[in-house]
């Protein structure tokens, strides 16, 4: 085989490796995602079991960004103990080893058992304006299982949901997420281009799901306000194409009564006419949902996430 080779031109070689490489790892590829399917496959309480072995790994042994979570919490909530600190952080560290369990579980659970586990209240506050021919922006915060929440909200209004996302670095593991979240026909936008395609399609009906409470980047114009007891950077990019196009913003307040199930209650955060409105107004009913949401559930919250790593500058 090498002689083989080597009797090819010098480019052609080149072409004939990177081929071969090319192939070599979408065969790699495409085996993962149907491990992943077939992994997908076994019942949710099976997956749980496999959950439980890696909070103890992530917990115990490898102690998975331990630091930025006892910080991020500590700093949330300076009235508890060490002790309330640390079961706020194993609760979350369950909670978050059941949110890979379930998201996997995503790639093949039934829309029947989706709509059981993951159950929208007041949903006809988005479904039935979108159904009308509104467009309807929804703000969220990284509650788990918020993956679970966006393929049962996609369910209901199909082809009719845009999510704005930040792509992931590795390929495999973006297309294993895209195959889960556009399932039911969701359609998924890069935050980058979303202005772009907002205008675009500003006649077109539909939900619009953000994560406003992601950290914005540097060159990115951004809010300062009070969350957790400090001061956090939040964008407005919700809240003033709602403010222009005259469109309902809407939140979901999350709660998990048992393993597995979770329930998102809508309520609307913004609504036109917005002529009387102060500036910031729906970003600031915003993080006061996001605050009592968190002060409800707190390892529900996505602690494990670097959110304060920015400073705001002196003026």
């Amino acid at each position: 085989m090498g002689l083989f080779i080597t009797n090819f031109p010098q480019e052609s070689r080149y072409n004939f490796i990177l081929l071969t490489q090319n192939k070599f790892l979408l065969n790699l590829e495409e085996s993962n995602m149907l491990l992943f399917r077939l992994f997908s496959k076994l019942p949710l309480n099976v997956l749980f079991i496999f959950s439980d072995l890696f909070y103890l790994l992530a917990y115990y042994v490898l102690g998975y960004r331990k630091k930025i979570v006892l910080s991020n919490i500590k700093h949330a909530f300076p009235e508890k103990n060490d002790v309330e600190v640390l079961a706020i952080a194993r609760n979350f560290y369950r909670n978050f080893t059941d949110s890979m369990a379930e998201t996997i579980k995503l790639l093949t659970m039934s829309e029947k058992e989706l709509l059981r586990r993951f159950v929208t209240k007041d949903s006809d506050l988005v479904f039935d304006n979108v159904d009308k021919g509104e467009i309807v922006i929804g703000m969220c915060g990284h509650f788990f299982n918020w993956e679970g929440h966006l393929v049962a909200a996609s369910s209901q209004v199909s082809n009719k949901c845009e999510t704005i996302y930040t792509k992931l670095s590795q390929p495999f593991f973006e297309k294993l997420l895209k195959s889960i979240r556009c399932r039911f026909g969701a359609i998924l936008t890069e935050r980058k281009s979303f202005q772009r395609t907002f205008l675009r399609n500003r006649n077109q009906p539909r939900l619009i799901v953000l994560a406003a409470d992601q950290r914005p980047n540097l060159s990115d114009i951004r809010y300062w306000a009070s969350f957790m007891n400090r001061e956090t950077a939040f964008f407005e990019g919700g809240e003033k194409l709602a403010k222009k196009f005259n469109n309902k913003v809407i939140y979901a307040h999350t709660s998990k009564p048992k393993r597995g199930h979770y329930i998102f209650e809508y309520q609307i955060i913004g609504e036109p006419p917005y002529s009387n409105h102060l500036a910031h107004s729906i970003t600031d009913k915003f993080i006061a949902l996001l605050e009592k949401n968190i002060r409800d559930s707190p390892s529900l919250y996505l602690w494990s996430h670097n959110r304060w790593k920015q400073k705001k500058p002196n003026k």
